[in-house]
């Protein structure tokens, strides 16, 4: 076995990859990615802005458009993007019913992430009205509507769900804002349930945001400080210990007594930003059950090459325990609280920024200027 199925099998972490383009849907480079063991696909504006701004694929799309609205045109190629995508991974989303029902595993798998606007990011209505009308477009089991955990995304993230939506909730830094997505989850199932909806069918992950962490709280260490590079896969750990205590709850688990999957921690951003890191500091430390690690491309590359899942902090509850412990150990005058708050408006500032970009994209394709 190669290690992506190396640590799907032995270590039931699933590996996604964090990238979507045109051109490998049409050359088949995905369905080589998913042969080789990747299990789902994260997208957001930053990668559709990527993507059409390096690539020709689109071009026969844009041309062929009778939509006159760069937005409107955006979101048709994404859907259709993400429900080929969704087709390819067809075969991983139905396999993993197997495992599900025999109760090998407590999830679905073989899922395709499409972001709703930006510009949503604090409006609960307009999030709630996007996310099913893309979940209507894809019209495809295995696809999840990413909703950032923001204030503002919590009632539309349980709203969602309890309309019967899969939900990836995107954009959370801090543990007490994933803590509210736990509950905004358990709230979300319990309707769906009350509505009618086969919980079994429902699937959700959380998304927690990992090597940003360590970019912002180094900027306040002192050079050479031997915190630098610990505080990103502190708070993972910690996130870790608080998804098993949350999943081993009175409420999850009259839940998961209803058929529900559980809503398994999604670790994002986990390419090193700091070059004097080791390349897979979010990957190899960060292996666990019941967990994802999506992945861009040169990540997945590293991990097909070189990993070590024995190195995991997560393996063990006293080596999860103490790496979490480390949070403790930050100078009083860096607030965690804080770092993690601005975080998230840079995060979603990022993203509308990157949607902006995507937008003049489109644009210029479709006035021929591009």
């Amino acid at each position: 076995m190669n290690n992506l199925n190396v640590l799907y099998q032995n270590y039931g972490q699933s590996p996604w990859i964090d990238n979507i383009r045109r051109d490998w849907l049409n050359d088949g480079t995905l369905a080589k990615f998913v042969a080789d063991g990747v299990r789902g696909v994260t997208s957001n504006p930053s990668i559709f802005a990527k993507a059409l701004a390096t690539s020709s694929a689109y071009d026969d799309f844009v041309a062929a458009s009778s939509d006159d609205n760069a937005e409107d045109l955006f979101e048709s190629l994404a859907v259709t993007d993400v429900r080929d995508a969704c087709d390819v991974l067809a075969t991983v989303h139905k396999d993993s019913h197997v495992d599900f029902a025999s109760g090998t595993r407590r999830y679905l798998d073989g899922f395709v992430s499409l972001e709703v606007s930006p510009r949503l990011a604090r409006d609960t209505k307009g999030t709630i009205l996007a996310a099913k009308r893309l979940w209507t477009r894809v019209d495809r089991p295995n696809v999840m509507i990413k909703i950032p955990a923001t204030k503002e995304g919590l009632p539309a993230i349980r709203a969602a769900l309890g309309a019967g939506i899969n939900v990836n909730v995107t954009l959370i830094f801090s543990l007490e804002r994933y803590d509210e997505v736990i509950t905004a989850w358990t709230q979300g199932l319990s309707d769906a349930y009350d509505a009618g909806h086969d919980l079994g069918e429902l699937a959700s992950v959380a998304s927690f945001f990992v090597s940003r962490v360590d970019g912002a709280v180094d900027a306040l260490l002192p050079e050479g400080d031997v915190r630098r590079g610990t505080t990103a896969n502190a708070q993972v750990a910690g996130a870790y210990v608080l998804y098993q205590h949350r999943m081993a709850g009175q409420d999850v688990k009259t839940l998961l007594g209803q058929g529900a999957q559980v809503q398994r921690p999604l670790w994002a951003s986990t390419s090193t930003k700091n070059p004097s890191y080791d390349d897979l500091l979010y990957v190899d430390r960060l292996v666990a059950n019941e967990t994802v690690n999506t992945m861009p491309d040169a990540t997945l590359a590293a991990v097909l090459d070189h990993a070590n899942f024995s190195s995991s902090y997560l393996l063990s509850d006293e080596t999860c325990s103490k790496t979490a412990e480390l949070l403790t150990k930050l100078p009083s005058d860096v607030s965690l609280d804080a770092v993690t708050a601005q975080l998230e408006v840079d995060g979603v500032d990022s993203f509308a920024k990157s949607y902006e970009e995507l937008l003049a994209t489109v644009a210029s394709k479709m006035h021929g200027t591009a």
